[in-house]
């Protein structure tokens, strides 16, 4: 028995040993069938750059490969070279492994039907090899490229094997990558020697093969069960829309070269020692501003890119393991005089007089804490006071806060005789606290039965047999429910300008009645047989717009809608009047009376994360969090709808 137990602590020990750090950068600098005016400079300089960060990181050199051209000893970023170079990193990955796909060069999008996950734009985001070529005769098809399809394939084939996956794209196009302008970018502006390029064609720029060419299909793994992104992060130059570019970074240096902006803040962010991807990412925001300031002179017309991140960002870096490291939201803040101007406000959570942890961060990656209070609470921003202990820090610091605990306000009151049940696990701000009264109570669980109290929360039901796995699962329910309720009650019937969510009734193929999702009543609801529901998201704004659709069922599960899975990023893409986004949203689970659903949505910040507002319900992968960051001090327009399903007078309420 013994000899058996010390046979297992070796292998435990083993397979922890040897769980290893593995890196693929791909760096596209020249696009051999293609004219030279559309090559880069920097791709070859930024997986150098990221190359010797990894390093310094404690990756082991044999771990890193490199397919770049102008790179001595590396092979050829070419198409298949690409898809092989994956199979070989899946073949030695096992479970316990980390793994970073970095890719720099140019990207493009263009329309792709056979997709399983359609875009809002109806566009497909691909990344431009070495060997790329057009189509002749069509501005939809290319050879030699890798599609965010391949993308998805390849990660998901990496989580089936319990590997931590971490993506960086430094390329246009960049957000949808996992998953335009309309006139051609100019390839380089500026004085020689202080050029910048911009990464992005479209695709009729690209020369075709000598007649029709069709697209070869790499081989890319298969994955029947999607699996939850828990372990996954990644990191985009740009919005979907959007261009980025290289440029000689640091600026006002006279040794520095041609570098991809994000690479380039990256590496800077990781000089600051991050322990987790949220973060690197707040890391690489605080860099962006000098530059876009001197890109936006530069080139005022021009929209300058936003990075964005998605997934497990409070997963600590560099390292395959899925739990937070903290479940608490952090927010990025502005620091003016003795203020500090907090990225988020009462749709994320935040009241007046709340206890904060405000957190310093220096050059050196050092960090100084203290404690305050929260001034002001607005709709998407608040306030307080720099703390005394804090004030005489210099401008540069990277200034976060964090709540020291959920606000009672908005917290589930339920009187609990024997105590609340054991593992309460809820998203920021929902929560469950115990009254020792019956008066101003949302529930009341005793006696081994749960009665709901509150009447936004259902009132009037019979008290229901409980255990405490059931009592938890169901005061976990509530406690979201009422959130989305507090959360519509601040933003009521609000909108904006080109956004618009549409309530539909469809019976097969036809559609039978439809209205805005702010006005749904007794002339759509409720639903007769044969009948289903769909939300229809249009946005024309011009704009990105972070949202968030949720709901819970007649059953009163937590339903996350959009994001679909909860390592996706929430932000929708931009669309105009002459190219809208849109996206339909089966709703097969709101079929009878109970059901409700919550839309949010607001312009997105440039140069900043995505917000959840506290909506999060994916229960696979909880301690996913997406949270705010800098934004305009102006108040941002706000779009909010819920449907409730209240029986046969149906309303939105």
């Amino acid at each position: 028995m013994l000899q058996a137990l010390l046979m297992a602590w070796l292998l435990a020990c083993s397979s922890f040993s040897f769980a290893t750090q593995r890196a693929l950068l791909v760096g596209v600098s020249e696009l051999v069938n293609q004219p030279q005016a559309l090559w880069l400079q920097a791709p070859r300089n930024d997986v150098m750059l990221m190359r010797d960060a990894l390093l310094k990181q404690g990756f082991a050199p044999a771990d890193i490969t490199v397919l770049a051209d102008g790179v001595s000893g590396s092979a050829l970023p070419e198409s298949q070279a690409i898809h092989e170079a994956l199979g070989r990193l899946l073949a030695q990955s096992k479970s316990g492994d980390f793994v970073l796909l970095y890719f720099s060069g140019h990207g493009t999008r263009l329309r792709d039907s056979s997709k399983r996950y359609q875009e809002p734009d109806g566009l497909s985001e691909n990344f431009l090899a070495r060997d790329v070529r057009g189509t002749l005769g069509a501005d939809t098809a290319l050879t030699g490229d890798l599609r965010d399809a391949d993308f998805d394939a390849w990660i998901q084939a990496f989580l089936a094997r319990n590997v931590f996956v971490a993506s960086v794209f430094d390329t246009c196009s960049a957000n949808s990558m996992t998953r335009s302008t309309t006139d051609a970018p100019p390839i380089a502006d500026g004085p020689p020697g202080d050029e910048v390029r911009w990464r992005g064609l479209r695709t009729a720029q690209l020369i075709g093969a000598p007649g029709p060419a069709a697209r070869v299909a790499m081989t890319r793994p298969v994955v029947t069960d999607p699996v939850p992104r828990a372990r996954y992060v990644a990191l985009f130059a740009s919005e979907s829309h959007q261009i980025t570019p290289e440029l000689r970074l640091p600026r006002k240096n006279r040794n520095a070269r041609p570098q991809g902006l994000l690479t380039w803040a990256v590496v800077e962010a990781l000089s600051r020692k991050p322990a987790t991807w949220r973060d690197l990412f707040d890391g690489v925001l605080a860099v962006y501003p000098p530059v876009i300031d001197e890109l936006a002179q530069r080139f005022p017309t021009r929209e300058l890119p936003s990075p964005v991140a998605e997934g497990n960002l409070d997963a600590p870096i560099f390292a395959n393991r899925a739990q937070a490291v903290t479940t608490r939201p952090v927010w990025r803040a502005q620091r003016s005089g003795d203020t500090l101007t907090l990225q988020a406000g009462q749709l994320d959570g935040l009241v007046v007089q709340q206890p904060l942890r405000v957190l310093a961060t220096m050059d050196d990656g050092t960090v100084r804490s203290a404690e305050g209070t929260l001034a002001q609470a607005f709709n998407d921003k608040a306030r307080m006071a720099v703390p005394s202990a804090l004030r005489e820090l210099p401008g540069a610091a990277l200034w976060n806060i964090t709540p020291l605990g959920e606000p009672a306000t908005v917290a589930l009151r339920v009187r609990a005789e024997q105590g609340l049940p054991p593992g309460l696990s809820l998203e920021y701000p929902a929560s469950v606290i115990a009254v020792n009264e019956t008066d101003g109570a949302d529930a009341r669980w005793s006696a081994g039965r749960l009665e709901v109290l509150s009447p936004m929360l259902g009132a009037g039901a019979k008290a229901a047999p409980a255990d405490a796995a059931s009592a938890r699962r169901r005061l976990e329910v509530l406690a979201r429910l009422k959130w989305l309720n507090q959360l519509y009650t601040i933003a009521r019937d609000a909108q904006f300008d080109g956004f618009d969510a549409v309530f539909e009734i469809w019976n097969g193929d036809r559609l039978v009645r439809s209205g805005s999702a702010q006005q749904v009543d007794a002339k759509l609801l409720p639903l007769r047989s044969g009948e289903r529901a769909v939300l229809n998201v249009r946005n024309t704004s011009a704009r990105s717009v972070d949202l968030v659709i949720v709901g819970i069922d007649p059953q009163g599960a937590a339903r996350q809608v959009f994001p679909e899975d909860p390592g996706e990023t929430n932000r929708f893409k931009r669309g105009t009047r002459e190219a809208p986004a849109v996206k339909r949203f089966e709703l097969p689970w709101f079929n009878a009376e109970g059901g409700r659903l919550l839309v949010l949505a607001t312009p997105a910040a440039p140069y900043s994360a995505p917000r959840l507002f506290g909506t999060g319900a994916g229960d696979a992968v909880a301690e996913v969090r997406v949270r705010g960051a800098l934004q305009p001090e102006s108040e941002r327009q706000t779009f909010a709808a819920m449907v409730h399903w209240a029986g046969e007078a149906s309303a939105a309420k």
